[in-house]
């Protein structure tokens, strides 16, 4: 049975223990100069020498194998070898919303939120939000090495914040929109995803607190939210994130029609 990655192109006789996401267009046989700071990386941190292979990617060219040429004072240089898998298609179309947290548990939830196929992420100011600074700069890079270490050929966009008002008021019909609520009436998160209808989706975190009485009670009057539970424990948010998007991708995400009936060894 193929795996989903396979059904992509993927071949899975090629490994590569490295893998860098660029920007650049890719194409057989031409030429890649990468800044300073990933040579440093690659020739300091990792002891690659000229002739080593890795691969390179991007969502528009696919994933690529490429050769060291050599190191300079500015970078180094990579030469492009095969195509190793094409662009990504099928690829889960799910939001992660979440009102923001503190540092070190928000940048744990954007790391993991990428390496479970989020391929949006949107921080919601509500009223129990804590002040933070969303520094979009550190998340994007944090997204990027997670994508480059689960063997993604995405990264997820990170949005500028929004008001948790605004949110609903511009939510649209054609995206499924899972709140999870600590409180109040809602339906079991797999029962939910399940009856969810085909087609992108999104998944709704509340602050370290929870949602405010009034905002519980706009999504339970919202036409176009499901509220969900998670279960009779109070999660951290950031676990929170995690639950509910692994019942996602267990459910509905890429791959998971290929996992029933339930495996039997």
């Amino acid at each position: 049975m193929k795996t989903a990655e396979e059904s992509n192109g993927a071949d899975r006789s090629y490994v590569a223990r490295t893998r860098l996401h660029v920007e650049t267009p890719l194409v057989e046989g031409s030429v890649i100069d990468l800044a300073r700071e990933r040579a440093h990386y690659l020739r300091n941190v990792l002891r690659m020498q000229p002739g080593a292979t890795l691969a390179v990617f991007n969502e528009r060219d696919g994933e690529w194998q490429a050769v060291i040429e050599c190191f300079g004072k500015e970078g180094c240089r990579l030469r492009l070898e095969a195509q190793r898998r094409a662009g990504p298609r099928g690829e889960t179309d799910l939001w992660l919303l979440f009102a923001p947290i503190k540092r070190a548990g928000l940048e744990w939830m954007v790391e993991k939120a990428t390496e479970l196929g989020v391929s949006r992420m949107i921080p919601v100011i509500t009223r129990r939000s804590d002040p933070v600074r969303i520094n979009a700069e550190r998340l994007g890079a944090i997204a990027i090495e997670a994508a480059e270490q689960c063997e993604r050929l995405t990264v997820p966009v990170i949005e500028p914040p929004r008001s948790f008002g605004t949110v609903l008021a511009e939510w649209r019909a054609e995206r499924t929109l899972l709140a999870c609520c600590e409180v109040g009436p809602v339906r079991p998160i797999v029962a939910a995803i399940s009856a969810a209808p085909p087609g992108p989706a999104a998944i709704l975190i509340g602050p370290a607190g929870g949602f405010d009485t009034s905002e519980l009670d706009e999504l339970a009057r919202h036409p176009l939210v499901v509220p969900v539970g998670l279960g009779p424990r109070v999660l951290r948010a950031e676990t929170a994130a995690l639950a509910a998007l692994a019942c996602w991708q267990a459910l509905r995400g890429e791959g998971a029609a290929e996992l029933r009936p339930p495996f039997r060894a």
